[in-house]
């Protein structure tokens, strides 16, 4: 049983590797291009905050650093903390601050915000950026001159998340290395694959083709809104992009174990289509993959210890590109074993809550299994 193991691990590790898309690769990333600036009057900006008071500062000043945009519209969504007033106070051109109304049946807080923002502009694009975002200069000049050189219709980043402690270095990295397996990058932005994934904290976005699409109406219950958002405009003929930037950062941190654990189960059951098939299946091929290996390595048994090695070799392999992009230590490429054991766990977690009625849940909004 352990040689079974061991090699259907050492098989999955190497295909992984030898595959041509390369989905543990960091080579999408968006370019610093130094020519001069265009003109970003035809970019308008929805932030979406609730109860974003600590943050929002910080996000709306390097936003309007970016150059002169054709606003920025801050959408209050029903915060219960100085969110409003802390905009309000901001003396900052073209900054617009509407007082969300609260959700309607079925819709989520964030996209029910975007769609009150959306309907309150007329520029051609719509930058759409979590309220914790930071852009570092000219970030988005880079990210506009991508979406004309490629005649995108929605370009995302991948946010650099805080990595300032010893629960963030061992699961955050992780977190974007199995975002990657699950969405890779190269397929994602591949216009015949039927792969789409974007990264909901930092977006540009064609006003026509999200009108094409619906607005936010098509997807207005979706958990996973980012990568729905990306699947539609798929669907609808336009051409998308992810990538990785140190240029587009998190600024909020996330501290401790369990903001990272309801972070994860707060998608990872939706991820698997609420399927326990799925998730089961799910669970074997963690354990086979990332736990099976390291068990073999203590074997008695000569083949497995072997076996076990090549996995882990492969593992370490497969990893580094994501911790270098982190600029972490390469000796965290070793904590992936133990990182993906906490993400099962996380993922249980989720599944339980589903099977208890809670669908997912989000700053005091906990949204209902559906019937």
């Amino acid at each position: 049983m352990l040689i079974a193991l061991s090699s259907i691990s050492v098989i999955l590790w190497l295909t992984l590797l030898c595959l041509p898309w390369r989905p543990w690769s960091a080579s999408e990333k968006l370019e610093r291009v130094e020519q001069s600036t265009p003109s970003l009057s035809h970019i308008t900006a929805l932030i979406p905050a609730r109860d974003e008071a600590e943050c929002i500062t910080e996000t709306i000043l390097a936003v309007a650093s970016q150059g002169s945009l054709g606003g920025i519209v801050v959408i209050d969504d029903q915060s219960t903390d100085e969110t409003a007033s802390t905009v309000k106070n901001l003396n900052i051109k073209n900054l617009y601050l509407v007082e969300g109304q609260p959700p309607p049946p079925g819709w989520t807080g964030k996209l029910w915000a975007l769609e009150q923002g959306r309907k309150k502009i007329s520029t051609p694009y719509l930058l759409l950026l979590d309220a914790d975002i930071r852009l570092a200069p000219q970030a988005l000049t880079d990210l506009f001159r991508l979406q004309q050189k490629k005649n995108l219709d929605l370009v995302s980043i991948m946010a650099l998340l805080p990595i300032t402690n010893l629960w963030e270095k061992l699961l955050l990295p992780a977190f974007i290395f199995f975002f990657k397996l699950i969405y890779p990058f190269a397929l994602s932005n591949d216009p015949n694959s039927k792969i789409a994934g974007a990264a909901g904290g930092c977006i540009l976005i064609k006003a026509s083709k999200l009108d094409d699409i619906g607005g936010f109406t098509a997807l207005h219950d979706a958990i996973i809104d980012d990568c729905t958002l990306a699947k539609l405009v798929k669907k609808a003929g336009g051409l998308t992009w992810i990538g990785l930037s140190h240029d587009v950062e998190a600024i909020r941190p996330y501290g401790t174990l369990s903001n990272i654990w309801n972070m994860v189960a707060r998608t990872a059951f939706t991820q698997l289509k609420y399927s326990l098939p799925l998730l089961l299946l799910c669970s074997a091929l963690l354990v086979i993959t990332f736990l099976a290996p390291l068990a073999g390595i203590l074997s008695g048994n000569s083949n497995v210890r072997l076996l076990s090695a090549i996995s882990l070799i492969a593992m370490c392999i497969a990893y580094l590109p994501t911790i270098k992009h982190y600029r972490c230590s390469s000796f965290w490429v070793f904590s992936l074993p133990f990182a993906s054991s906490l993400f099962l766990a996380m993922t249980w977690t989720s599944a339980i809550r589903y099977w208890r009625g809670e669908r997912t849940r989000w700053k005091n909004r906990i949204y209902r299994k559906m019937s």
